[in-house]
């Protein structure tokens, strides 16, 4: 079954805009160092399923704790990893910013907070082959690399406001 693991989509309206707290990995990590990622990890045994370990780790890496989280949306389509045999399950989340964010700073460079605006602009988006035939997304920010898995759930969160219009 190999390794499982459920990352928190958090979403917060600010100025009139939607925007999605994400996180760079610091550079000295064994994992993909540098990478923009959701926060999120390996599903523990205490946890009681995907939902609790997004709401843990969210915590743990950034302070986004459940007094921030007003309402589980739902989850997005696990995803699987080829690198290592990994399913992880994001867990969309209306959240609350809080004042400041408390970045853990094993795991966590920098917090990211972009717009969902900016990713539905297609043009910032490309795409590369990766393996025999395995198209991958990337998104470049300043500060890093969106890719892989993280950039698999962005583009399938983003096909729900491409079809309502917004």
């Amino acid at each position: 079954m190999g390794m499982r693991a459920a990352v928190l989509v958090p979403i917060y309206e600010a100025d009139g805009a939607l925007r999605l707290i994400m996180t760079r990995r610091p550079d000295d990590m064994r994992s993909h160092p540098g990478d923009v990622v959701f926060p999120g990890g390996m599903i523990e045994t205490g946890d009681s399923g995907p939902e609790a370990t997004a709401r843990r780790e969210a915590a743990e890496e950034v302070g986004l704790g459940d007094e921030h989280v007003l309402e589980v949306l739902g989850g997005l389509d696990p995803v699987h990893t080829r690198s290592v045999t990994m399913r992880i399950v994001p867990v969309v989340a209306r959240v609350r910013r809080p004042e400041r964010f408390v970045p853990q700073p094993d795991e966590v460079a920098a917090v990211l907070e972009p717009t969902i605006d900016e990713l539905l602009d297609d043009d910032r988006w490309q795409t590369r082959f990766w393996g025999p035939g395995r198209k991958m997304w990337f998104y470049e920010f300043p500060e890093g690399v969106l890719w892989g898995a993280t950039a698999h759930m962005v583009r399938d969160l983003l096909g729900y406001f491409r079809r309502d219009g917004s």
